[in-house]
């Protein structure tokens, strides 16, 4: 039996993943560094003390790790509060299950940018607990922002269910021992085997019930 679901935050609720790789993108190469193809799949889910290394060490940018993240972080809750990009029935689809369990948050975001889309948004009251990555000592893919949303609603791993877009967050949710509802990132998917480890896959969040999540 369910008894809390926590709710993963960029690519689900607000549709950011491009937002972040425009962003670190235009941080790149104003400050000479190597960007590439593949570095906004390599920072999928990863924490914000983890991109900002990644930034550091792989792309070659100068700046100590702290000053990157601190970069990074103002630009995004600059674009953030000239336009929040919640996808069609976020609201309505967190309303839904509020109603039914108590929900949290487990996101790879910097504790400002979940506290300000809550704010902005109007769905700070919905959720008891919130955790960042930055929070934990791994980011997704490994499991600890979901162990700890799940204490933090005094819960045990195994009766919440995560509600995850990514692979990284899959996994993630999965590795917590929590029953998966997999909604996947229009931009950068799942692949099949990850998506199949999901306990349900679902279109949209007009789809998302607590019917669905309870399977």
């Amino acid at each position: 039996m369910i008894e809390g679901v926590v709710f993963d935050l960029d690519g689900l609720l607000i549709e950011t993943e491009e937002l972040w790789d425009e962003v670190r993108e235009a941080l790149v190469r104003e400050r000479g560094g190597r960007w590439t193809d593949w570095a906004q799949r390599d920072m999928m889910g990863m924490s914000s003390t983890e991109w900002s290394r990644y930034l550091h060490d792989e792309l070659g940018l100068e700046e100590p790790p702290e000053e990157l993240n601190r970069l990074v972080v103002e630009r995004m809750a600059d674009r953030y509060r000239e336009r929040l990009p919640l996808l069609p029935g976020a609201i309505e689809a967190v309303k839904r299950l509020a109603a039914r369990w108590p929900l949290a948050v487990a996101s790879s975001s910097n504790r400002p940018l979940i506290d300000l889309v809550l704010e902005l948004s109007g769905l700070a009251s919905s959720f008891q607990a919130t955790v960042s990555s930055e929070e934990v000592a791994r980011g997704k893919p490994a499991p600890d922002v979901y162990v700890e949303a799940a204490r933090r609603l005094e819960l045990a791993p195994v009766v919440c269910a995560a509600i995850e877009d990514s692979e990284s967050g899959i996994r993630s949710a999965k590795a917590a021992g929590m029953r998966v509802v997999a909604i996947p990132n229009r931009s950068f998917p799942p692949s099949d085997e990850v998506l199949a480890s999901a306990d349900v896959v679902l279109a949209s969040l007009e789809e998302l019930t607590p019917a669905a999540v309870e399977g």
